[in-house]
């Protein structure tokens, strides 16, 4: 009855809202869980999950009303629960949402200021719904275009849960103990300075590592097949947060283009201005590169299911050729496109890109200084809001501290932060914030990990500045900047660049 009066309205929708959370005990809504959903689709902390009821900014609030700072979400991107964003939705919602068949502005006018981001030669959008969705549809578009099969991905790389992206992600297809690759798909080294095949130490890493895919390329001619695309995370996130060597996509894309093939770039956690110094991480590698196909989601609507790839028009036109319709239900619906403009409208009302730069800057800077006390610490390396700290036994032998990493998270995770570890051995913690955050959150977080790394440093027997550490410490010095490890350079050049592509944005 009170929802039928004007004046009544918010509290009858508070009270339902409010007996939603509080109607189930902690314990039952676990039951229910472990009952009704999938037995493979895990939860953080399982011993001890988090039961998170509302987020608002950086934090999220569990069903006692305790808050946590949230150090990994790279979906919320412009902060939880965004007020712009939540009135755009809701009020188109209220408005209307249909099918793209329709002509409606929110679509047309997103499209553009989505291509105003990106180079002039990527023109020609599709919406999708997930980024496992538009990884899945790039595929498509590269076979149509090229007429050619085998897939190039590098190690430890996600790009997807669907079938088709399982084939070339090992991060995943090496849990299958029964399952055999594709011979279509071709595993590249990932381009790891750090831990990987050719290091920091090398004079040209990128050139050793785009030989790798030059050699993949001539061993499958051999075979008879031939290259549709070489698909890599614009920086490794579920790899490690491994930053590629900067002119190794320049020459992966020339050996790829020279066999017929085309570059796919997957942005899907990357984008929409995290690195800081760019809008997207792919332009870290210089103005000469461009994708053939750019790959989003995740933060593109800010947690809203929504997704795009963006290609060229002679691709759009060569998947046109093939004489089946493209159709989305809910890709590219008004409702999405309006969440999406509202999420490029508080970037740029808030800078939030600069923010990126700025606090990752100082996020960067305070770990090297932990990084002295602390032996542990092997590597730090990112850019802009998406930074990984490396924990091993030994810098000259780079063994993991797998274990240690997950005693870090979990310590962390009682101090009400949250952290999480990626890479082949689990031993990266990731930063991976929504770009609101701040330099007091990363003041608390690091004042959090410093007795904790202290305490397992103890039990380990590690002591800092231990002379074993050294030489692998001098090799990682001889080339931080190009490959992305050691501080991320504030400039004016960063801040003109900026500046720049946020005028590109408002046309």
């Amino acid at each position: 009855m009170l929802a039928g009066v004007d004046g009544a309205r918010p509290v009858f929708l508070w009270y339902n809202i409010k007996m939603s959370l509080d109607r189930l005990e902690k314990k039952k809504t676990i039951d229910l869980r472990k009952k009704h959903i999938g037995p493979s689709c895990k939860i953080f902390f399982s011993h001890d999950p988090i039961k998170i009821v509302k987020a608002k900014g950086q934090y999220m609030y569990d069903e006692k009303g305790q808050r946590y700072l949230d150090c990994i979400n790279n979906v919320a991107h412009v902060g939880h629960s965004h007020p712009d964003v939540v009135k755009a939705g809701a009020e188109q919602m209220g408005l209307l949402n249909t099918n793209t068949r329709f002509l409606h502005d929110n679509l047309v006018l997103y499209a553009q200021r989505l291509q105003a981001t990106l180079p002039d030669k990527l023109s020609v959008c599709y919406f999708v719904n997930s980024g496992s969705e538009a990884n899945d549809l790039a595929l498509r578009l590269a076979w149509q275009y090229t007429g050619n099969k085998d897939i190039i991905t590098l190690e430890n790389a996600y790009h997807g849960h669907v079938s088709s992206l399982i084939d070339i992600s090992p991060y995943k297809f090496h849990q299958l103990s029964d399952a055999e690759q594709s011979h279509l798909v071709h595993v590249a080294p990932s381009p790891d300075v750090y831990r990987g095949k050719y290091r920091a130490d090398r004079p040209d890493a990128a050139t050793a590592y785009a030989d790798e895919v030059k050699d993949i390329i001539e061993k499958v001619h051999k075979k008879g097949h031939k290259i549709a695309a070489f698909i890599a995370e614009s920086l490794q996130s579920c790899g490690g947060q491994v930053i590629p060597p900067a002119g190794y996509f320049q020459q992966v894309a020339e050996h790829v283009r020279k066999a017929g093939g085309v570059f796919i770039a997957d942005e899907v956690q990357v984008g929409f201005g995290r690195v800081g110094s760019q809008f997207w991480a792919f332009q870290l590698q210089g103005d000469d590169f461009v994708p053939d196909i750019v790959t989003m989601g995740k933060p593109i609507g800010n947690g809203h299911p929504m997704s795009c790839v963006v290609t060229t028009r002679e691709v759009a036109e060569a998947f046109l050729s093939s004489g089946m319709e493209y159709f989305n239900t809910f890709g590219g619906n008004p409702v999405s496109c309006a969440i999406g403009l509202a999420v490029l409208d508080v970037i740029e009302k808030e800078d939030l890109q600069r923010n990126a730069l700025r606090v990752g800057q100082y996020l960067i800077n305070v770990l090297e200084k932990q990084k002295e006390k602390h032996p542990l610490i092997g590597d730090i390396r990112g850019r802009g809001l998406f930074v990984g700290v490396e924990l091993v036994k030994d810098r000259v032998k780079l063994t993991p501290a797998t274990a240690e990493a997950q005693e870090v998270i979990y310590k962390l995770k009682e101090q009400h932060i949250l952290l999480s570890a990626d890479g082949p051995h689990r031993n990266v913690l990731k930063f991976k914030p929504p770009l609101c955050f701040t330099t007091e959150d990363v003041d608390l977080v690091v004042e959090k990990i410093d007795p904790i790394l202290k305490e397992l440093e103890e039990a380990l027997g590690l002591k800092a500045n231990n002379s074993a550490n050294t030489e692998n410490e001098r090799r990682r010095k001889l080339s931080t900047d190009e490959n992305g490890h050691g501080g991320l350079n504030y400039s004016s050049e960063g801040v003109q660049e900026q500046t720049k592509q946020r005028k590109r944005m408002k046309t």
